[in-house]
């Protein structure tokens, strides 16, 4: 459970990480995440990410070597400075691509290296980013269930490790690496997806059956087992019913024996958002659709990869692989099984 739970979130988006264009708008951000030959091989290869650098950040000795940092007296953390362009990728979508590769639960080791510096971590330089992160993490601890190891913290100093250090895994390509290289960085959102424009309400009545319009707009449960799509097994992808804007993939669907459609992931990056939910006297995670804002249904963390979307049928519309190009989702080809 615990091993399928961090990789669910590693691809959770809650803030929407879309796709941006015009300027270069260069940022800087720091992660700790175990042996930081692996961590800078697989961010260098994240669409949007400018350069990276390996170091050691927050260390209590000034200009820190290896041997040193190993020794586990100087508090530094093996980090990795990741430089990219905002408006090509978000902070959100890079500490969504930190999560992918790393056990959230586990303090002071990742893989075979153990040490305080080898902590997981996120380092920021602006108050801004702070409050960004602490939100992130918070959403992200509460659909955990158990305390994260990942500590956040300000940049104090960072120190660039030794020129044998940087881009480690490019010079030494069998080298050691902790982490799967091979695995691809969760989706984004792709660049041309159009605008989801969602109708006015006269329209979506018209639009929509009494059953839809009731939980997509009025937050309602449909009765289970008694939609269209909780059964259904065929290759394609599930939309919003409201906009058309695509949510999920086939190749994500599971029975989960509850009668509603049920999801490990979303499809691609921002679609689907989350909120508190306090209602009827629980505490659960809202699932809403990002560009018509429709209610789905919730997150829980009970699925087999860790996260469970439970979705209302009603507030679906699937598309057969079959007609995907037609509809225009052939750019999602790809994640339609």
């Amino acid at each position: 459970m615990k091993k399928g739970l961090l990789a669910a979130l590693g691809a959770l988006v809650i803030f929407l990480a879309g796709t941006g264009t015009g300027a270069c708008m260069e940022k800087k951000i720091w992660f700790g995440g175990g042996c930081f030959w692996g961590v800078q091989e697989y961010f260098s290869r994240v669409p949007g990410v400018l350069a990276t650098k390996t170091g050691y950040a927050n260390s209590t000795v000034p200009h820190p070597d290896y041997k040193t940092v190993c020794s586990g007296d100087t508090g530094a953390v093996e980090a990795v400075e990741v430089v990219y362009d905002s408006e090509k990728v978000t902070l959100d979508y890079l500490v969504d691509c930190l999560f992918s590769i790393i056990d959230p639960f586990s303090v002071n080791r990742q893989g075979n290296d153990v040490g305080t510096q080898y902590r997981t971590g996120i380092y920021y330089d602006s108050e801004e980013e702070a409050a960004q992160l602490k939100q992130l993490l918070a959403l992200m601890q509460g659909l955990a269930g158990e305390p994260l190891a990942v500590e956040l913290a300000p940049l104090r100093n960072f120190y660039p490790a030794e020129d044998y250090h940087q881009d480690y895994l490019k010079k030494n390509p069998g080298g050691y690496c902790h982490i799967d290289l091979n695995r691809k960085p969760p989706l984004p959102v792709a660049p041309d997806a159009r605008a989801w424009a969602k109708p006015a309400d006269e329209a979506l009545r018209e639009k929509l059956t009494p059953m839809q319009y009731a939980v997509t707009q009025g937050g309602v449960t449909e009765p289970a087992f008694t939609g269209e799509h909780w059964n259904r097994h065929e290759p394609g992808i599930y939309v919003d019913v409201v906009t058309g804007e695509p949510l999920f993939a086939s190749s994500a669907k599971f029975d989960s024996g509850t009668g509603w459609a049920s999801f490990t992931r979303p499809i691609g990056k921002g679609h689907v958002t989350g909120r508190l939910d306090e209602s009827h006297g629980m505490r659960r995670i809202e699932a809403r659709s990002a560009q018509g804002d429709s209610h789905l249904g919730h997150i829980f963390p009970d699925g087999p990869a860790g996260l469970r979307y439970c979705i209302n049928d009603a507030a679906l519309r699937f598309i057969p692989l079959k007609d995907m190009e037609k509809e225009g989702y052939g750019y999602l080809l790809e994640e339609r099984r």
